[in-house]
This record gives C-alpha cells, sequence and structure tokens, in this order.
C-alpha cells in the first residue's frame, strides 16, 4: 500500500512544479526512490501514473512532475517546451527527492518515457546522484526524427513559419502557436498519426491540458538530440525499454543507439508502436523497469 500526496517544487523564476508523491506504507528505513516525468507535450495524466503506482506498490518512494509550462505546474508561456530548461528543473525535483526523509538520497533512479526518455540520457549521463536510468521508447535524434515526420517538401514551409515567428516576437507578439495533434492534413501539428492523436486527447481533468504548442518547441525538438549522451551514462545501469514499430521515437534509430552505451546496460524489446507500453504494453514495459529498480537500487 501507498500514499499519493500532491507537491510543489520551487524552481528557477519564482515557478513551482506540481508533482505527485507516492509514499509506501509500513517502513522502518529510508527508502529508494524514482523520479518522472512525462514526454512532449503530455501531463502527469497521460498514461503515466499506472507506472508510478506499479513502482510505489514494489516499495519506492515516487515523485512525478509536471514539466514548467504544462499541467498544474506554472510558468508562461503555457505549452511551451526548451528541453534544456526542464532538465534544469529535473535536477532541482531530484534534489527536492533527496531531501525528503522518506528516502536514501543514494538510491535514486530515473524514469522517462518519449521526449523524457531523451532527458533520462542526459541526467544519467551529467547527474551522478542518479544510480539508475530507464529509457522508455526514448527520443534519440530530434533532427533525425523530425525529418521522419515532414516529407521533404514540407521542410521550407516549416522553416519560413520558423523565421515568421522569430520576426513576430522581435515585434513583441507571443510565440507562434500550433495544434499538438490533428488528423486534418491542413491544420499544422506536431503530430498526425491516428495513435498519437488517440493517446493525446485522452479524457483529463478539465483544464490541465490543451490541444496547443508552442512552435518554437516544434524547432527545440528537431535540435535536441539526447542520444549523443548514450556513451556517458555508464557506470549509471541503462535500461532502454523500446517498441518494434515505433514511428515517432523511431525504433532503428534507438536500437543503434543502444549498440553505443556502455555496460551495464539491458535492452527490452516491447510490442506494437510508440504508445503501446502505456497500453498493451503495461504489464511488460512496468514489471522490466521495477526489475532493473530493484537489482540496481
Amino acid at each position: 500500500m501507498y500514499q499519493k500526496q500532491h507537491v510543489s517544487i520551487p524552481v528557477d523564476g519564482g515557478i513551482d512544479l506540481s508533482a505527485w508523491l507516492f509514499l509506501p506504507e509500513h517502513h522502518d528505513a529510508p527508502l529508494p526512490a524514482i523520479t518522472m516525468a512525462h514526454g512532449f507535450a503530455g501531463t502527469k495524466y497521460h498514461g503515466i501514473e499506472p507506472f508510478a503506482e506499479a513502482f510505489a506498490q514494489a516499495g519506492f518512494v515516487v515523485l512525478l512532475h509536471d514539466h514548467r509550462n504544462f499541467g498544474e505546474s506554472g510558468g508562461e508561456p503555457r505549452q511551451d517546451i526548451n528541453p534544456w530548461q526542464q532538465i534544469t528543473d529535473w535536477r532541482r525535483a531530484i534534489s527536492y527527492l533527496q531531501a525528503r526523509p522518506e528516502v536514501d538520497e543514494n538510491r535514486v533512479g530515473i524514469w522517462g518515457t518519449s521526449f523524457a526518455g531523451g532527458h533520462a540520457f542526459v541526467l544519467g549521463a551529467t547527474d551522478r546522484r542518479l544510480k539508475a536510468a530507464v529509457a522508455q521508447a526514448p527520443t534519440i535524434d530530434g533532427y533525425a526524427g523530425g525529418l521522419r515526420r515532414i516529407p521533404p517538401e514540407g521542410v521550407a514551409d516549416l522553416e519560413a513559419r520558423f523565421a515568421a515567428d522569430e520576426r513576430a516576437q522581435l515585434n513583441g507578439e507571443p510565440p507562434a502557436m500550433q495544434q499538438i495533434v490533428s488528423g486534418d492534413p491542413a491544420v499544422p501539428a506536431a503530430y498526425k498519426a491516428a495513435d498519437a492523436v488517440s493517446f493525446y486527447l485522452q479524457p483529463v481533468p478539465e483544464g490541465v491540458w490543451e490541444n496547443t504548442l508552442t512552435l518554437r518547441s516544434t524547432r527545440w525538438a528537431r535540435m535536441y538530440s539526447p542520444g549523443e549522451y548514450i556513451p556517458r551514462v555508464s557506470p549509471t545501469p541503462l535500461l532502454m525499454l523500446v517498441a518494434q514499430h515505433d514511428h515517432i521515437a523511431v525504433t532503428d534509430l534507438a536500437l543503434k543507439a543502444y549498440e553505443q552505451a556502455l555496460e551495464p546496460k539491458r535492452l527490452v524489446m516491447l510490442k506494437g508502436g510508440h504508445f503501446d507500453p502505456y497500453l498493451a504494453e503495461l504489464p511488460s514495459a512496468s514489471r522490466e523497469a521495477v526489475d532493473w529498480f530493484r537489482k540496481h537500487l
């Protein structure tokens, strides 16, 4: 059994991150802990809580936060994604978790999925407070992945929109916006695939999420290549969970990147596509992560 609490984590800029803290009951000594966050343009309400519950049931303290500008966390402009800002904030979440009296500060692991799976590489490689890392369906190379989602004839139009947005911001206008998902080919959106539309548009509490995103978030995502950090994660143990038919965090890019990781490492292939680890593959994905954390924390 465990208790779930709402907590706030102060970060730079006078902003508080909203988080859920899962505390196992009936423990006599500080416990190992896991810090978690969601991927690109999601919130802690988007299919991620079952993983936190599985970790808490296995005896880990779990901290699951919304990134700044998203969900119940503070920050402006809303729906704006800067990966390096998210990583900076996540370090503060690690510090918060280590300071909790229920936590053994020397046994903290990180779990990230999709875009945050890329963050798990960066943090696992650059923050040795973390003693184990799990990256599920992780972003490897934003530029290479972006080229697979946008046909060659569409790149010039996207670059023109980026340039227009920069000029408008120079003149004091707010960042341009686009939809996160849309099934309409005529509507600019970060994702068009049916499985992405279904996942992002799942029911969440009113006011927590909206189907909009700053255009510059797409530019930053295309500049972000966290797979470059994979060889540096070692000696921190790294588990990669890769979906067999992932067209978002593309499967072949992930498999190639895994070969660059040093020991200790483990690769687990999951059935289905990018969103199946939250759905049909949830039992397998959560069990593999629990086993990894138990072994190394």
